[in-house]
């Protein structure tokens, strides 16, 4: 019988389900896992998904480019991989933990977006022989913008990024595609545009797991890139991905494993706030300038608030005056 969050939680004892405040309070640790380039080791989320959780910061040297999530499923006859990793060598970190748990090759890796640290760790994986799997706006942001991403990551990793080169991907989808595992399957899905090109998610059917990447906030504030719409995330969030996730242990794209209702809480419910703010001032004639103070305190325990609270504001405010 498949496990609900509440149940998995008690279950394993790990004290998955972590709420945004508690992590807040927590002192930030520089590396939890000072063996191995990865910032902490894999954890359990069910039985054959593991997710190594990254720090819930920006890159650094001490971090090894490891701030997102890198998360792996181990079937009968394969195991997949969900992003490749902002580096070769700690491509190479997250496999030696895959193979403390299994034997199985690695014959599937699935970059969630276009991101340097979703897809500069590539090069590792394919020299594994294993397929490499990605949206085809994704491909489309590696293509563009994927060499300016291995510069900037060569000059804060310095040895720690070398081998890392950037190499095409072998297998691109629109909407969805199923992979076979052996004894589990992988479903991956666009649910539609989100906070960056290519957003997808990974379900896990057996274990009611969703790997839901960077659709889903709930540790650090959302990231709006120059190029994110809004608009159109909320109505991804309410059309498509709510009704589908509402229900599953979600595994987001930064932070440890949660329930639908905490990430409902900090995307769903940042967009509205901000975009409520941002609508309300435009209508009394406010400049971008007044968009910048805009009043976000309810998110100011989030990590990378400091750095993205009003970036964020106008951003959304030069989007929407034209919306």
């Amino acid at each position: 019988m498949l496990q609900t969050v509440k149940s998995l939680s008690l279950t394993l004892g790990l004290g998955l389900l972590i709420s945004a405040s508690s992590i807040a309070a927590a002192e930030i640790q520089a590396d939890r896992y000072p063996e191995s380039l990865l910032y902490d080791k894999p954890i359990k989320v069910a039985d054959n998904v593991w997710s190594a959780i990254g720090q819930t910061q920006y890159y650094s040297y001490e971090n090894a480019g490891h701030n997102n999530n890198l998360s792996f499923v181990i079937g009968n006859d394969a195991v997949l991989v969900v992003n490749g990793g902002a580096s070769y060598l700690l491509a190479k970190a997250l496999h030696d933990e895959i193979k403390q748990h299994t034997d199985t090759p690695v014959k599937f890796v699935v970059d969630e977006n276009g991101q340097s640290h979703a897809m500069l760790g590539n090069n590792y994986w394919k020299e594994q022989g294993a397929t490499l799997i990605a949206h085809s706006d994704a491909v489309e942001e590696i293509e563009s913008h994927g060499p300016d991403g291995l510069s900037s990551l060569e000059k804060i990793l310095k040895e720690r990024a070398e081998g890392s080169r950037l190499v095409e991907i072998d297998q691109t989808f629109d909407d969805k595609m199923t992979l076979d595992l052996g004894g589990i399957s992988a479903e991956l899905i666009h649910f539609g545009p989100a906070h960056s090109a290519g957003d997808i998610s990974v379900y896990i059917p057996q274990r009611n797991v969703l790997i839901a990447g960077d659709i889903a906030f709930h540790i650090r504030l959302l990231p709006i890139f120059p190029d994110t719409d809004t608009a159109a995330w909320l109505e991804t969030w309410n059309t498509t991905f709510t009704a589908f996730a509402k229900d599953k242990i979600i595994i987001p794209g930064h932070g440890g494993p949660t329930d639908f209702a905490t990430v409902d809480l900090w995307t769903r419910g940042y967009l509205e706030y901000i975009r409520g703010k941002v609508a309300v001032l435009i209508e009394e004639g406010g400049s971008l300038e007044d968009a910048y103070q805009i009043d976000q305190a309810p998110y100011q325990h989030l990590e990378t608030f400091k750095e993205l609270a009003a970036k964020n504001a106008g951003r959304v405010f030069e989007a929407m005056e034209f919306e």
